[in-house]
């Protein structure tokens, strides 16, 4: 059997058996709601590495924690206000009898974490009572195996230092036959972008000409000098978020320790990660669907694997980004 990785039939998220992925947006609003739904309660856990995170029922994912496993996972704009949207993929589950179970209860859990994309040209006067509910609701209602990439649901007003950022996934087999994929929506201080290039810093990672296959550039840029990064970044202005899933056997420290691997990738793929003005964050999911449990060196490629399927995930999302009126970068695609 060839020991190289392979992209998984999507290249999505869903390449891992048992989940499915929606999207929900509103382009006035420049915003909008990403939901990952699980067919059985499945382990996950949470890395945080920004300095500005926003999030929802995190703390439960620890590894000392009670709940054995979780309902759905949600990635939203809309800052704090887009911790709403877990509410809307709650109410689906409910509806659908999924949940934790207490004293007769049945009580979905559904952690969540947001990024700010309030100060992207969008409309955000929405009075009252935020969007990011029924967001939250319809993302739910949408999920299946196959989704969009770029300008939809989470990354639907994501943008980086040079140009507008956007949802990415992607996937890989190991030759285990197990699969790492990732999910992200790529909103970062930072750049995704070689200097003021088209070339990715994910580009040593890249499978199938997968976000334009032109590889790095010649010479290479020496990386010297400052970053570009957002002009006069505010705190949790910005921020990646992501969700990393295998259908390996991993207990809850396991994939805690996924999701760490994980964030290799943003570092490989965005310049500079984990800023003091980024909530950078990886949730990870493992279904145990393979029947595999990694040991020894084995945990080491699934590691890497998380990493390099996370950096493609990265560079996809900022591909795929396509342009809309209002704009205040443009996309991947539009530069010269």
């Amino acid at each position: 059997m060839s020991r190289l990785w392979r992209a998984g039939p999507r290249n999505l998220l869903t390449d891992v058996p048992g989940l499915m992925v929606g999207h929900a947006q509103d382009e006035r609003l420049k915003s909008g709601t990403t939901a990952v739904l699980f067919d059985r309660p499945c382990v996950a856990a949470v890395e945080i590495l920004g300095g500005a995170p926003g999030t929802r029922e995190t703390e439960l994912l620890a590894p000392d924690k009670l709940v054995p496993g979780i309902d759905a996972l949600v990635l939203s704009g809309g800052s704090a206000f887009g911790l709403d949207a877990a509410s809307g993929v709650q109410a689906f589950l409910r509806r659908a009898g999924r949940g934790f179970e207490v004293a007769g209860h049945r009580v979905p859990l559904v952690p969540a974490a947001i990024l700010f994309d309030l100060a992207n040209g969008g409309d955000k006067d929405w009075g009252l009572h935020s969007p990011y509910r029924e967001l939250g609701l319809r993302a739910a209602e949408a999920a299946g195996a196959a989704f969009a990439l770029g300008s939809v649901g989470a990354g639907t007003g994501a943008t980086t230092a040079l140009v507008k950022g956007g949802l990415g996934s992607a996937s890989v087999v190991l030759p285990s036959g197990a699969t790492v994929a990732a999910l992200v929506a790529v909103n970062a201080v930072g750049s995704p972008l070689i200097g003021a290039t088209r070339h990715f810093h994910a580009a040593p990672f890249e499978l199938d000409a997968e976000f334009g296959g032109l590889g790095l550039p010649d010479p290479h840029p020496a990386m010297s000098a400052p970053p570009p990064t957002k002009l006069a970044p505010q705190s949790g202005a910005a921020t990646t978020i992501a969700v990393v899933a295998t259908d390996a056997v991993l207990d809850k420290g396991g994939a805690r320790r996924l999701a760490v691997a994980a964030h290799d990738g943003f570092a490989r793929a965005i310049w500079p990660a984990h800023t003091d003005f980024d909530g950078d964050l990886v949730f990870a999911a493992a279904t145990g669907g393979s029947g595999w449990r990694p040991d020894g060196a084995e945990r080491i490629e699934l590691a890497a694997a998380a990493a390099a399927v996370m950096a493609r995930a990265i560079a996809r999302g900022v591909h795929a980004a396509a342009p809309a009126p209002g704009d205040l970068r443009p996309c991947w695609r539009e530069l010269a």
